[in-house]
């Protein structure tokens, strides 16, 4: 039980680490804050920004989560609600890195 329960920490701990480090790349490249968001000029930009939501996700959700809004702290509430989507979410995400690498190495 115990290493199953490790297991999903590392798979989260992996996906959270690709979404960040997706998250600063897109922004230092492209030199805009990176959202969550499915438009764009062409299709190809669209399925681009598609892409860069999903992988870089789980990040931006928790930073939305720590963002209190103007004149107000920041609500537990809402911190714990996208905390629980960012860490599912990061779950998927690097389900999805760490199978490709396993795909491949093995």
């Amino acid at each position: 039980m115990v290493r199953e329960l490790l297991l999903a920490g590392f798979i989260m701990g992996v996906g959270l680490c690709i979404a960040g480090a997706g998250t600063h790349l897109y922004q230092w490249l492209v030199r805009q804050e990176a959202l969550l968001r499915y438009d764009g000029a062409t299709v190809l930009h669209m399925f681009g920004n598609l892409i860069m939501s999903f992988v870089c996700g789980p990040y931006i959700v928790l930073q939305l989560g720590w963002r209190p809004r103007p004149g107000e702290t920041i609500e537990l509430s809402s911190a714990l609600i996208t905390a629980l989507v960012a860490f599912g979410w990061a779950f998927v995400t690097g389900l999805l890195f760490v199978g490709i690498y396993v795909g491949l190495r093995y």
